[in-house]
């Protein structure tokens, strides 16, 4: 599928890059505080945890019709990711110091998701205004995948990106605060 919206281009070619090189940065600051020897694996699993709130929203957007369900799932796990925002960053900071720098990838981390969803809720008017029981549309709630589909090669592209440069760095940081947590034990 050649996108030629220019919502869908900056969904696809702006938003969801952006939101991988910010994820890579922020990691890239727990690495430099060493938050396997303050903060440890529980952050880490905090962490792991945003990515799951995160990334699950951004497959279905990806593969599945955008109707009232799936906006009304992206718009309940975008708070279920703030709340979680919240509670990793009033731990680290009893733990670790949390740099400003660090502190303005977390805007950007937080904010990318709730920009995807404005833009699709434009895109999707109808089934808003059908959610909230205005316009003629009937609000949809079916789950099925998207006709046409997102390219396989975009697809792959995606979801590889993200388990490269999102997940498997967060679960190497999970795995150092683990050992770390190890060696401290055996002291």
């Amino acid at each position: 599928m050649a996108p030629a919206d220019p919502i869908t281009l900056i969904l696809m070619y702006g938003l969801i890059p952006l939101w991988i090189v910010a994820g890579v940065a922020d990691w890239l600051c727990h690495r430099s505080a060493g938050i396997e020897h303050n903060a440890g694996p529980k952050e880490s699993l905090i962490h792991l945890l945003m990515f799951a709130e995160v990334g699950l929203p951004l497959v279905i957007a990806l593969v599945c019709e955008i109707n009232a369900l799936v906006i009304v799932l992206m718009v309940a796990a975008f708070f279920v990711h703030e709340a979680t925002a919240l509670w990793d960053v009033s731990y680290a900071v009893t733990k670790r110091v949390v740099t400003p720098l660090e502190q303005h990838i977390h805007s950007f981390l937080e904010m990318i998701p709730l920009m995807a969803i404005g833009l699709l809720a434009v895109s999707h008017w109808e089934q808003v205004q059908a959610l909230v029981g205005t316009g003629p549309a009937k609000a949809d709630f079916s789950l099925r995948l998207k006709d046409p589909s997102v390219s396989g090669k975009y697809l792959a592209a995606v979801l590889s990106a993200a388990f490269l440069f999102s997940f498997v760095p967060y679960v190497l940081e999970l795995r150092r605060g683990l050992r770390a947590r190890r060696r401290d034990q055996a002291m």
